[in-house]
């Protein structure tokens, strides 16, 4: 029996079907969710929840939700915890209770689908790729052999995530996401992708990245740079892919203070380094980080930071101190550094 039967197999086992995304979901994670659930559909699983915590902040991940009208609802510890018989949990494009989701450790989970890099998954069903550039693919591949009806927004939300998610075919992409985008392309609404690729920018945005252009610093080919304290978390990502341009950079790691956590989104096709590594190695003694080598993120309580939150300024000057060296040390690069 394949993975698509075999993930069917045990939705009919179920009454109803709670999906987690990971904190903050991107496109990538709420197409798989968006498409597992039609998949459970057709299995005859009339209950079906979406659940997420942390923010959904990036303009295109908005955009995707409002959109596609995707059903999300806020994460509650309940409703994953002493579940009743029939009730089914799933993860998409995550993998492990507590690692980058609200799920308590120990958590049953009856089904996970990722392609990211992780260790000791246990579900009933796992399908782990890491070879693949998307989740979305994944699921693209089941909606397919099982034969799902495959409407215009099921198509776009996953052609959408998938482009996105390997920025477009050029990043992490392999054959398996290119097959999945000509099963897709036909049924998708291009004017709907066209509005998805094109989202408008909100100022606060706009001010990170600027503040990150100001911030950077280089040293070989690794930039590494700040934005400061901001409300806009998906400005970091789309300020390390900014500055991932800059002539003779090879390495960008963009952090940042959003609300009670400083946060990470780092780039870097340079294949001596590996970014998810780096950003693991540097801080899994204080929080959780990793991710591909060209692609990762990662996220540190302010906790360790307490006695100096009452003064912005000194918290930002020492939060920046402090993550530079831990970083510069993992990286083995030089203290010296230009603007």
């Amino acid at each position: 029996m394949d993975d698509a039967d075999s993930l069917y197999e045990i939705l009919t086992e179920g009454d109803e079907l709670t999906i987690v995304c990971h904190n903050n979901p991107d496109p990538d994670c709420l197409a798989s969710a968006f498409a597992l659930g039609r998949i459970a559909a057709a299995a005859g699983i009339d209950e079906r929840r979406i659940l997420y915590s942390g923010d959904i902040s990036h303009q295109q991940n908005r955009a995707f939700v409002n959109l596609l009208e995707i059903d999300l609802q806020p994460f509650e510890v309940e409703t994953v915890q002493d579940r009743p018989a029939g009730s089914l949990l799933a993860f998409v494009d995550h993998s492990i209770p507590g690692a980058n989701n609200r799920v308590p450790e120990g958590i049953r989970l009856d089904i996970v689908i990722d392609h990211h890099p992780a260790e000791g998954i246990d579900a009933r069903f796992v399908d782990h790729r890491e070879e693949l550039g998307a989740a979305a693919t994944i699921l693209a591949e089941y909606v397919r052999e099982l034969d799902v009806e495959l409407d215009s927004v099921l198509a776009t939300a996953l052609l959408f995530a998938i482009r996105r998610e390997t920025l477009n075919f050029l990043r992490g992409a392999t054959r398996a996401e290119y097959d999945a985008a000509g099963y897709l392309h036909d049924h998708a609404d291009r004017e709907l992708l066209r509005k998805l690729s094109t989202p408008s920018v909100t100022g606060k945005t706009l001010d990170a990245i600027a503040t990150a252009i100001r911030n950077r610093e280089t040293s070989s080919s690794v930039l590494i740079s700040h934005v400061g304290r901001t409300t806009e978390r998906d400005a970091l990502p789309q300020a390390a892919d900014y500055l991932a341009t800059l002539e003779g950079v090879e390495t960008v790691i963009v952090f940042g203070i959003v609300g009670d956590s400083i946060h990470f989104s780092a780039r870097s096709p340079d294949p001596r380094i590996h970014v998810g590594n780096v950003l693991k190695a540097a801080f899994e003694d204080v929080g959780s980080a990793g991710g591909h080598h060209d692609m990762a993120g990662g996220e540190i309580p302010l906790g360790i930071f307490a006695e100096y939150t009452t003064d912005d300024e000194q918290l930002l000057g020492i939060v920046e101190q402090v993550i530079t060296v831990r970083l510069t040390a993992e990286l083995g690069l030089s203290e010296d550094t230009e603007e």
